[in-house]
């Protein structure tokens, strides 16, 4: 099974799942599905490359990779669940890089704009103390130098606002046809022109 098929898989399986939390109020008022699909829609809207789009869709891919398909989505580590899967499928840095990057992308933002932490929804906010709080002036430099950093920026820009129950968007077919444009992209050999 390619992992584009996996992918359909997992979304099939836990995509109609809620993001939880054990209180009431930290619950997101969409599917992770849902979540997904708006994500890519705002990065197609954005005039992001596919790469970045198929980033934008898998940013949080790796909390449906384990549990029983009505288990609740948990928050341990999840932007790197899913890297492995993705590698071994051939997807490249371009679209792994920002997807393990978004959630420090978060703690960045956190501590460098006054108004951003107040934009998060609860949930976020919660999980933002699991993950590590607000980025210190060291973090931060260390994040920025990263390749990536601005594209993980940019994703997690998305993933906040990402959140609105019933909103249309394309199918997920549609974005699964863009991954496998983009992986038919990395695997076509570089042209060379000779002079």
């Amino acid at each position: 099974m390619d992992v584009v098929c996996k992918i359909e898989a997992l979304f099939e399986r836990r995509g109609a799942t809620l993001y939880t939390g054990e209180r009431l109020e930290l619950r997101e008022s969409v599917s992770a599905l849902e979540h997904a699909l708006q994500c890519a829609q705002l990065a197609e809207w954005a005039y992001a490359d596919n790469a970045l789009v198929a980033a934008a869709l898998l940013h949080d891919l790796g909390q449906l990779m384990d549990g029983a398909a009505n288990d609740e989505l948990r928050d341990d580590r999840h932007e790197l669940r899913a890297l492995h899967l993705l590698r071994s499928g051939g997807f490249g840095p371009e679209v792994l890089e920002p997807i393990s990057l978004h959630v420090q992308a978060k703690r960045y933002l956190v501590a460098t704009d006054a108004s951003y932490r107040e934009g998060l929804s609860q949930a976020s906010r919660y999980s933002l103390e699991l993950q590590g709080g607000p980025m210190n002036a060291e973090q931060r430099l260390r994040f920025l130098a990263r390749p990536f950093a601005a594209q993980a920026l940019q994703l997690r820009r998305w993933d906040d606002l990402a959140k609105h129950p019933g909103k249309r968007t394309p199918p997920l077919a549609y974005y699964l046809d863009l991954l496998d444009d983009v992986l038919r992209e990395r695997r076509q050999p570089a042209r060379v022109m000779l002079a």
